[in-house]
């Protein structure tokens, strides 16, 4: 009975990748500056996948993502592993099996937007294959997968890319 199962799922994938019905995929991003955009753009377009932008519910000024000044608002929100940035609405991730999630690296990690939209998505991005991408003048990318890795381990998180503009 099991080895049947199996042909069938086989033969299923085959007819599915016949019929153009492969996996779906989408590329969601944040860019507060529009670096990763860029990257986000590039990737939809090489991997012929729809996009969709996280878009904060109060968008980021200058001073909100001044590093320097503790008190910023990216300054008060990385500093608080429970701050979950309001985003304006979130897409149907239903017909995805493989989503890219693009972020700029604040702190070593993603910031808490990236979070905000993670957890309104929650439990729909179980089972589906997630790929981190970010950008970054100066960090590298395995922090913040590490980090994506632990506060989601349900997830399954591919390794991610930095991808610099």
């Amino acid at each position: 009975m099991q080895n049947m199962r199996k042909i069938f799922l086989l033969c299923m994938a085959v007819m599915m990748t016949v019929a153009g019905l492969e996996a779906k995929t989408l590329v969601v991003y944040f860019s507060a500056t529009g670096t990763t955009k860029a990257a986000a753009e590039q990737i939809a377009k090489d991997q012929k996948a729809d996009l969709w932008e996280i878009v904060p519910a109060e968008k980021y000024t200058a001073a909100d993502l001044d590093w320097r000044d503790k008190q910023s608002r990216s300054s008060i929100e990385m500093a608080d592993p429970d701050a979950r940035p309001a985003i304006k609405q979130c897409t149907n991730i239903l017909p995805y099996d493989v989503i890219y999630v693009g972020y700029p690296i604040w702190w070593g990690i993603c910031p808490r937007i990236i979070n905000s939209w993670i957890d309104n998505n929650l439990p729909q991005l179980e089972g589906k294959k997630l790929i981190p991408f970010a950008t970054s003048g100066s960090s590298t990318i395995e922090q913040s997968v590490q980090y994506l890795r632990k506060t989601y381990p349900t997830l399954k998180w591919e390794n991610g890319q930095l991808k610099n503009q």
